[in-house]
């Protein structure tokens, strides 16, 4: 059975607003829903452990869909969602693939958490796939090769798009905009229409555009996975 590593912001401010964010509920709850459909077995893990901050914009009734209330009515699914693994604890060798939810929250956290690269390049470096959704691929812009080049570096990729920062009222508020950082670490960036589902899969990376494009990314995952 596939073992998939799902990885959640522990970042819960954003920025100097005083506003609450987190991970994006429908970007964890679309993925997780396939993967398990699909017969692997997922497993939550955050910086922080314990239970991750929940952006409160992603569990209004206009972001609901199948998967989000699924979630949210699944005691086994709320009680990993308690208890998430520590990312220090946590071993790539235990694992087939990594996955990141988005939110807003992993642009002050995952962008540089030491134990969240340490495992994305342990998977790289197993050749194992590593998946990254919406504002999430910002978790891949510091990782590298064994040889130590960027693993984004000329590879096509996509992300959490400038419009879509725009559109969202949060281009001024946001420590680094997803779109401009994958172009500066040198990779291939591209995009589809303002919340349009968009993937890329290059070998073993992949990456989605935006919340519509989570179970998308999954899908090719799971393909990378053989399931």
């Amino acid at each position: 059975m596939s073992r998939i590593l799902m990885v959640l912001t522990s970042h819960d401010s954003l920025g100097d607003t005083g506003e609450p964010t987190g991970f994006w509920l429908e970007e964890l709850a679309a993925p997780y829903y396939a993967c398990l459909d699909a017969g692997a077995e997922v497993e939550l893990a955050s910086p922080k452990g314990g239970k991750p901050p929940l952006d409160p914009k992603s569990d209004a009734e206009e972001s609901q869909t199948e998967a989000t209330r699924r979630f949210q009515q699944d005691d086994r699914a709320q009680q990993q969602l308690a208890n998430t693994r520590r990312l220090s604890e946590v071993s790539a060798d235990d694992f087939d693939a990594i996955f990141y939810p988005g939110g807003h929250g992993p642009l002050w956290d995952l962008v540089d958490d030491a134990d969240s690269i340490r495992l994305i390049e342990t998977f790289w470096a197993q050749q194992k796939p590593v998946a990254a959704v919406c504002h999430a691929p910002i978790a891949l812009i510091h990782a590298r090769d064994t040889e130590g080049q960027l693993i984004i570096r000329g590879r096509q990729v996509t992300g959490f798009t400038n419009e879509e920062e725009d559109a969202v009222g949060l281009t001024e508020v946001v420590p680094h905009l997803v779109e401009n950082a994958l172009k500066e670490g040198g990779a291939h960036y591209s995009k589809a229409d303002v919340f349009a589902p968009y993937t890329r899969r290059d070998g073993q990376l992949i990456t989605g555009q935006n919340p519509p494009s989570s179970e998308p990314v999954a899908k090719v995952l799971l393909e990378a996975l053989g399931l």
